[in-house]
């Protein structure tokens, strides 16, 4: 057992002394560079929480007071201070999570995962035990990259109203998310970081009182007054305290009896409270500290000694775009780009190194995102936005309403679709073709390889009468897999294009290899096999409608949510066209699926070869009897 395994939650902090805090914070750094680098997780974001994520538990009495952390990616210090130091399978199938998960924790409340919702979290919890005469307390830690988020101020805007509503707002500012944060908040709260006059002012000012003879009530208001003016005068907290929050800070985020002294006056103070604590991403590890692209933010298996990756990847499916969005750039000076505060991993940085005026990055606000790049639309340009997968679910509203009811020419270019594996159910992109199936108007592409994104990626920035979406998935990509022939729109990828097919499987995306593993094993049983890549699936070309009229049994193979998704509107459209030949819709299930590696997912989903060969084989015999 280690000396972390020892404690079992956060009361074992309570009886600790100052040093035997200050060697636990150290002992927590080594463990999460010695365990993250093994497994691969967040590990920036969690090296510059460890100390107020301590205090935190010593001043506040988890569960029965709630701590919400925004997004959770900086959870695991939590983890281990609630007695889950067992890393050796984190993120792994089985193992902990690399988020809060209400499966392994009663001090776990809040599992999506998704940025700039802990505020509303917390009002709406703060309320509740309000309501229910409950006296507890609710903390929210948000980061000042989620901070950013328009959710997180409508949040804001509410709270405020409330003036002894018992909720602590802790700004956990590291001036990133995960790169530097942009925008006006980023630049109000760099001020309150490097401003110290108003302290030199404060200080002055105490010693004036100290020496002149006022006394009693009016000594207290002259000096209140002083403090007023400084504040008013040098330190924009009052954009806070403006809207009715109480601003506490700025706090150093690694003085463990600042941070305490911070906590239990907000604590106390009965009404929202803002904890500004300024902290250091990465402390302790000077390869996070030191790593300008933000690289430690989240990362694979690493040498801890060097901080340098144990599996050379070679190019990304993210490389294909980043190295094509540069060409158009430079053909075309319309282009533009878009994306929420993840500049360096959708691929968007040599596009903003080579053209700094053509790119925006809006913060954490992809609502935002998508409705100004249907202004960027309307005044001559062809923006593309590029995000991942999972948050163009935070953007349906814009899509639908801005973007496709105006016949916007915007390009939504989406990262990570399918099954990401390791960060689990809010972050697999297994949504995005299910809401775009309901969009009037959207063209959806689905590139199987390097080579496809790239075409598919010039093909979407001449549409300019509606929105186009192109998506890929995580990870490398493998090389090319060239047509063996032409069905009209489709590229056929295995098996005989002049006769009528048996089996017709029509591949998704990154579906194509198993698509044509698949069909090789069909056709050792005797089956005609006929394997087609549409590319462009949304909407459903009539050249593959024309094609499942002659198959027996027609199968869409898809990494996406099975229910309203490409297998489903390919089934929808063959039978408004009265066609009998049975649709097998081949695709994710319609859950919430766990953190486990890509293939242990597929797999469970029946999308292997064998599993496909299996559901096919039963269709055929199914329709014979």
């Amino acid at each position: 057992m280690t000396d972390l395994e020892r404690i079992s939650g956060p009361r074992d902090l309570d009886e600790m002394t100052e040093e035997e805090l200050s060697d636990l914070a150290e002992r927590i750094r080594a463990f999460l560079v010695a365990e993250v680098s093994r497994t691969g997780g967040h590990l920036g974001p969690n090296l510059g929480v460890v100390e107020l994520t301590m205090a935190l538990h010593r001043v506040f009495d988890s569960p029965r007071d709630t701590i919400v952390f925004d997004t959770g990616h900086q959870s695991y210090v939590h983890k281990i201070l609630t007695g889950r130091s067992d890393f050796s399978a984190l993120r792994i199938r089985g193992g902990l999570s690399g988020y809060p998960s209400r499966a392994e924790s009663a001090h776990d409340v809040v599992e999506n995962s998704h940025a700039s919702t802990s505020l509303s979290w917390g009002e709406g919890i703060a309320k509740g035990y309000r309501l229910r005469g409950e006296d507890r307390h609710v903390v929210s830690v948000i980061g000042d990259g989620a901070l950013t988020g328009g959710m997180a101020w409508e949040a804001l805007n509410n709270i405020a109203a409330d003036k002894d509503l018992p909720l602590v707002i802790v700004v956990n500012d590291n001036e990133r998310s995960y790169a530097p944060t942009i925008g006006g908040l980023a630049d109000h709260l760099a001020t309150l970081r490097t401003n110290r006059q108003y302290e030199q002012v404060l200080d002055w000012g105490k010693e004036t009182l100290h020496r002149t003879p006022l006394v009693g009530r009016t000594a207290y208001q002259a000096f209140h007054s002083l403090k007023k003016g400084a504040k008013d005068f040098w330190a924009p907290q009052g954009m806070f305290e403006d809207l009715g929050i109480k601003y506490l800070g700025p706090v150093d985020g690694h003085d463990l009896g600042a941070l305490e002294q911070a906590f239990r006056r907000a604590r106390d103070f009965g009404g929202p409270v803002l904890v500004h604590c300024i902290t250091q991403k990465g402390r302790g590890y000077d390869h996070a500290v030191n790593d300008v692209a933000d690289q430690f933010h989240g990362i694979g298996k690493i040498n801890p000694e060097t901080g340098l990756p144990l599996e050379i990847a070679g190019r990304s499916w993210t490389d294909e775009f980043s190295d094509e969005m540069l060409a158009l750039g430079a053909e075309r000076d319309d282009i533009v780009a878009i994306t929420a505060a993840m500049m360096m991993p959708v691929g968007l940085q040599p596009f903003a190194d080579a053209y700094p005026e053509r790119i925006f990055d809006v913060g954490i606000a992809e609502q935002h995102a998508t409705t100004m790049a249907a202004g960027l639309a309307f005044a001559g340009m062809h923006p593309v936005v590029a995000i991942y997968a999972t948050f163009l679910n935070r953007a349906f509203d814009q899509l639908l309403m801005d973007c496709a009811m105006h016949r916007a020419g915007v390009t939504f270019v989406l990262d990570r679709s399918g099954v990401t594996g390791p960060d689990g159910a809010s972050h697999h992109g297994m949504w995005d073709m299910s809401l775009a199936a309901i969009v009037p108007g959207v063209r959806v592409a689905a590139p199987r390889d390097g080579a496809q994104i790239r075409a598919c990626l010039r093909e979407a920035a001449q549409v300019s009468d509606g929105p186009t979406i192109v998506r890929f998935p995580k990870g490398s990509v493998a090389e090319p897999l060239t047509a063996t022939g032409q069905i009209g729109s489709l590229d056929v990828l295995a098996g005989d294009a002049e006769s009528d097919p048996d089996v017709l499987l029509v591949s998704v995306g990154a579906m194509a290899p198993t698509a044509i593993a698949a069909a090789e094993k069909l056709s050792a049983e005797g089956h005609r096999v006929l394997v087609v890549d549409p590319r462009w699936v949304l909407p459903v070309p009539q050249d593959l409608l024309a094609l499942t009229a002659r198959a027996g049994v027609v199968a869409v193979l898809e990494d996406n949510n099975v229910a309203g998704g490409i297998g489903a509107e390919v089934s929808r459209a063959m039978a408004e066209q009265g066609q009998g030949a049975r649709c097998l819709r081949m695709g994710l299930p319609k859950e919430f699926i766990a953190h486990a590696s890509r293939g242990q997912v597929l797999d469970a989903a029946g999308l292997t070869p064998d599993g496909v060969v299996e559901r096919v084989t039963g269709a055929i015999i199914g329709s014979r009897d």
